[in-house]
């Protein structure tokens, strides 16, 4: 049985470059890689080539709840594209298209068996709209 993909998208009002460095960068990822305001991304780390690790925590501010997210980088095209393998072995790409001095970052992710597949989507995109606003704001 294949996995559900479900595809993500946000439009950055800033260039590539910026968003890029927004995106990837471990100090601009803990600004914004939380779901909602009651949680944090105290930890990442980012080894940004192919083979390199992506790590981050995820847990809620009042310690309640946490959780490390690993994945293993299968590709790193600069300012374009970006593929990884998560530790559970689903697997992510994330795009970066320009246009008008706007950058529109698309994900494409395998959802995970334990949680309907809306509420994943609803997770990751309240995520990069987190990511947005971060980027837009930096």
């Amino acid at each position: 049985m294949s996995a559900t993909k479900i595809t993500i998208e946000a439009t950055v009002a800033a260039p590539v470059d910026h968003v890029w460095r927004c995106y990837t960068e471990p100090a601009h990822i803990m600004q914004w890689n939380f779901a909602s305001d009651d949680w944090c991304c105290p930890r990442a780390e980012n080894d940004l080539r192919v083979g390199g690790r992506y790590v981050v925590r995820m847990e809620a501010k009042d310690g309640s709840f946490g959780f490390e997210i690993e994945s293993v980088y299968d590709q790193v095209v600069p300012h374009e594209a970006i593929a990884y393998t998560m530790s559970d072995g689903r697997t992510v790409t994330t795009t970066f298209a320009t246009a008008a001095g706007s950058t529109t970052v698309t994900t494409t992710f395998e959802a995970e068996q334990q949680n309907p597949a809306e509420r994943q989507r609803q997770g990751w995109q309240a995520i990069l709209d987190s990511f947005k606003r971060h980027a837009e704001s930096a």
